[in-house]
């Protein structure tokens, strides 16, 4: 049925999804890059669960799921992946530099394993003088007498950058294919969590569970044990009134 608001939403339902339009869920809209963003959750979820016990049942849990629906978005890829990834890999080992995933940064890449992925994180807040300020980043700045070498730095920034020469040179990434209408739908049906774009912020959402249960360390005994018969009342069919017994009919 989530399928179906999809193509409610779009007027002309081609062979690609146009990023950025309705779904037919309300606030919710077409995702530009499912696959990769999908590939990269999952996989920084994998590593985070593996700082957690292995007897943890949240882990065990939560890792099949992981793994389970990590397997299906890779088992299905957009036409063209396998020349794209070769170029992909070529360019990351020409220039790893330019291509290291910043903690800070909204966009980045990550590679793991072979995969390679576009990540997007949260936009972090910005002062709006910084936008007033073309970007340039706002630093208290101290009161008083400045040092030599506090002046000979505010030279520098008032003066001539220095020139990076070849290291300057631009370099452009190409994205990953996009997956076509049919095969988001059939990973869809398989993954069986409504759109893809649902799936997700799922995915974002136990991201950021990890994190929380490992600071809890849920896995650990806990500090006041429960009185017993505490949690009786909250048991399965504890306040239902049994099922009543058919009459017999009596022959007569």
């Amino acid at each position: 049925m989530r399928t179906a608001l999809r193509l409610f939403a779009s007027v002309k339902p081609g062979r690609f999804l146009e990023p950025g339009n309705p779904t037919g869920l309300t606030g919710l809209y077409t995702h530009p890059a499912p696959r990769s963003t999908l590939i990269a959750l999952y996989t920084e979820t994998l590593d985070k669960l593996r700082t957690l016990p292995e007897h943890s049942v949240y882990r065990q849990s939560a890792e099949a799921i992981t793994h389970h629906r990590l397997k299906v978005i890779e088992s299905v890829k957009p036409e063209g992946y396998e020349e794209w990834s070769k170029r992909a890999k070529e360019k990351l080992e020409k220039h790893p530099e330019l291509f290291k995933r910043q903690a800070s940064s909204e966009e980045g890449m990550s590679v793991h394993d072979g995969r390679i992925a576009i990540t997007r994180g949260t936009p972090s807040e910005t002062d709006d003088r910084e936008v007033e300020w073309d970007g340039e980043r706002m630093v208290a700045t101290p009161e008083g007498v400045r040092t030599q070498d506090e002046r000979a730095y505010q030279r520098l920034l008032g003066g001539n950058q220095p020139s990076l020469g070849a290291a300057s040179e631009a370099v452009t990434w190409e994205q990953e294919p996009p997956l076509e209408a049919t095969q988001i739908g059939d990973v869809e049906s398989q993954i069986g969590g409504g759109l893809i774009e649902e799936v997700i912020q799922v995915a974002e959402g136990e991201l950021m569970l990890v994190e929380s249960m490992a600071k809890s360390k849920v896995w650990e005994e806990l500090v006041e044990k429960p009185v017993p018969g505490q949690w009786d009342y909250f048991q399965r069919d504890q306040h239902t009134l049994p099922t009543q017994e058919p009459p017999v009919n009596k022959k007569s």
